[in-house]
């Protein structure tokens, strides 16, 4: 009788949830290969499941591909509702038909595996290009404005550069194919990875500035209105990343005045 050792390194090279060797070993009344042929099986429903969620991701990928379309580029923002902080623009294109395990809209993904996400996307891309915009813009031109800015020169970044646009809820004025997809990092693979990206090159700016700027907790919370960062406003003002057109940095100005 094989050991249960032997048993599990088995089960770890079956790849589908049909083969027999799950009914062989179901036989075996031994409680540890029972519970090894559990297991084996809920790793391959997951990683079924997980297929069929990214087979769904590529719907509106697949459905250019159809129609001739190759380089198509996702393109998505991050940081339009903070304080404090630049809004990152990113554009990425993927390969054909490419699926990156774990994707989803940025705020799905747990934050551990932010990085891992990340690391995977720039590995798979064809090309990526990042924007940042700074506060300065943002209150020069307004966050809307600011936005559009950014995607479009992190579109300008790409090379090469993609037949075809998948936007985050945004139409661009670009002489490129577009499709605006409300949602979009929750549907598409393409907007999905740069959401990520934006994600990931934000986050990792507003560290920076955590430590140039203690006081404000900028590295838990982006720059966004948290007690502990409306608290640093009360107690040690305004920072050069502060947006001065937002709410309530901009009464605070008007105060001092």
């Amino acid at each position: 009788m094989a050991t249960i050792k032997a048993i599990k390194a088995q089960l770890a090279a079956v790849t589908s949830l049909s083969d027999p060797l799950f009914e062989e070993f179901l036989a075996d009344g031994r409680a540890g290969v029972q519970a090894a042929v559990k297991k084996r099986r809920k790793e391959l429903e997951q990683l079924a499941a997980e297929e069929d969620r990214l087979e769904a991701l590529l719907w509106y990928e697949k459905k250019l591909y159809e129609q001739g379309f190759q380089l198509i580029a996702g393109v998505d923002e991050v940081g339009r509702g903070p304080l404090a902080g630049p809004v990152v623009a990113a554009a990425v294109i993927l390969p054909v038909g490419c699926k990156i395990t774990g994707i989803n809209d940025s705020k799905k993904i747990p934050k551990k595996k932010h990085e891992a996400v990340y690391d995977a996307v720039i590995a798979e891309a064809v090309a990526v290009g990042i924007s940042v915009q700074s506060p300065e813009v943002i209150d020069r031109v307004n966050i809307y404005e600011a936005t559009k800015i950014a995607m479009l020169d992190a579109i300008s970044q790409l090379s090469p550069q993609p037949d075809h646009l998948l936007i985050d809820a945004m139409t661009l004025e670009t002489g490129l194919p577009q499709t605006s997809i409300i949602k979009g990092d929750a549907k598409s693979m393409s907007i999905a990875a740069a959401s990520i990206v934006a994600k990931v090159t934000r986050d990792r700016l507003m560290a920076d500035y955590d430590q140039l700027y203690p006081g404000y907790d900028f590295a838990q919370n982006a720059g966004y209105g948290t007690a502990k960062h409306l608290q640093g406003l009360k107690e040690l003002g305004i920072t050069p990343i502060h947006r001065r057109s937002f709410e309530p940095i901009k009464s605070i100005l008007e105060d001092m005045l």
